[in-house]
């Protein structure tokens, strides 16, 4: 990814050799476990981490980028859905959230290129109204001031495109480079004797007599507690999470540098668009075009990823279309039915945290910390999401897959008519 090339040699940490005891174990190194693991390990918690590739492997440090506000739905949804006192509730914890992980970033002295703003705008002409009431909502209920509605010229001129047709600009938020995050939170757990171990799968969870073991190829940790962390990566080492978080397939093609004349998203915001099927671009610091999109494509070599990237980027800036894509990449966002976030103890001592929804560069690391404040006795803040109704996918573990598919296809299809 373009994120790996920018980040100079990343540090590499040890796999597990051997048997352990500890207070936490945490399976799997992105932001929600590292997070955890900083956060326990300051406290004073003897933990250990293991991930089963290298640490940002995974979505943590391959993705869009994009904080956003609140959670993944609107605020007015939940508010329909739980009312507004819980909705209110819900929309704060986002904005600790937020402000949570650019404090950490500053606090640890963490440089992840931070850029403030972010556009969302309606790719159809009926959304418009919504995007505006919307705006209208946020600062009359949830007071959040930062919110404005855009009409069709505010849109064009900010994003450098006439393909939408209004939206909302939201100068509360920004965007980052996530990997840079991911190593920075990794530093700051080792440096506060987190025990972290890369290159180290989990080949088994059981939980007996009031521990944890969490089996690998070259050994078992025995601890008290356990944190799952592996989002859409779990295949098949927890059933309950497995059941409930769905991969799908992200794409994401850079560009090269656009020069200053372009006239690409002038005010550097990072862009999200109305479909199901949700695109979502932003210019890095250098001035690349980072575009990415939630749809599986049928390739079977990632280098053909740029070829569907630019085909997309040529919709909104048609003199891009030929433009050169030096990097072309994907990975895996996990999502729940109601695309809110999966938080639940799915064995005794065992929570599992992730189905972000594509909203999990600002949450995953606040879960990671409430997880830890949740170790330390205080379980209030995580159990507002842990008693969120999260219904698991239908189909079971043979048809769940396909039926996904095909609802993707067919949202992919609405998003087009």
């Amino acid at each position: 990814s373009w994120y790996e090339d920018t980040v100079g040699p990343r540090p590499e940490y040890p796999s597990l050799d051997g048997d352990r005891i500890c207070d936490v174990v945490i399976v799997g190194g992105g932001f929600t476990g590292l997070s955890a693991a900083a956060h326990l390990a300051k406290a004073g918690a003897n933990v250990a981490l293991i991930e089963a590739y290298r640490f940002g492997d995974g979505a943590s440090g391959r993705n869009g980028g994009q904080l956003g506000t609140g959670q993944r739905a609107w605020a007015e949804e939940l508010e329909a859905e739980y009312g507004l006192s819980r909705a209110r509730a819900l929309f704060d914890m986002a904005e600790e959230a937020k402000a949570h992980l650019l404090d950490f970033a500053a606090t640890n002295t963490i440089d992840i290129d931070y850029m403030p703003g972010q556009l969302s705008v309606a790719h159809k002409k009926r959304y418009v109204d919504d995007y505006k009431r919307h705006a209208e909502i946020m600062a009359t209920r949830f007071g959040y001031p930062h919110l404005s509605f855009m009409d069709q010229a505010e849109t064009a001129r900010r994003l450098g495109s006439s393909r939408y047709f209004g939206g909302t600009r939201d100068i509360g938020t920004g965007h980052i480079h996530p990997l840079k995050l991911v190593i920075g939170t990794a530093k700051v757990a080792a440096a506060a004797g987190a025990h972290l171990f890369e290159q180290t799968p989990s080949t088994g969870i059981i939980s007996s007599g009031g521990k944890v073991k969490v089996t690998t190829p070259r050994g078992t940790i025995t601890a008290d507690k356990c944190l799952i962390g592996v989002n859409a990566y779990g295949g098949n080492l927890e059933p309950v999470s497995a059941a409930h978080i769905m991969p799908i397939g992200s794409f994401i093609g850079a560009t090269v540098p656009l020069g200053a004349a372009s006239k690409v998203l002038p005010g550097g915001e990072s862009v999200d668009d109305s479909r199901f099927v949700v695109r979502y671009f932003r210019k890095s610091k250098d001035g690349r075009l980072l575009f990415g999109g939630r749809e599986v494509y049928a390739v079977a070599d990632p280098k053909d990823i740029h070829i569907h990237i630019r085909r997309q980027i040529a919709e909104l800036y048609p003199d891009l279309k030929d433009v050169e894509i030096t990097h072309g990449w994907g990975g895996y966002v996990g999502i729940t039915m109601p695309r809110k976030p999966f938080v639940r103890e799915v064995m005794p001592n065992v929570i599992s945290i992730g189905g972000y929804s594509g909203h999990g560069v600002m949450l995953s690391n606040f879960f990671g910390k409430l997880y830890a404040e949740t170790v330390a006795g205080n379980r209030d803040c995580l159990k507002l999401i842990e008693d969120l109704n999260i219904p698991a996918f239908p189909g079971g573990r043979r048809f769940r897959a396909p039926l996904l598919f095909l609802a993707l296809s067919w949202f992919a299809l609405r998003d087009r008519i």
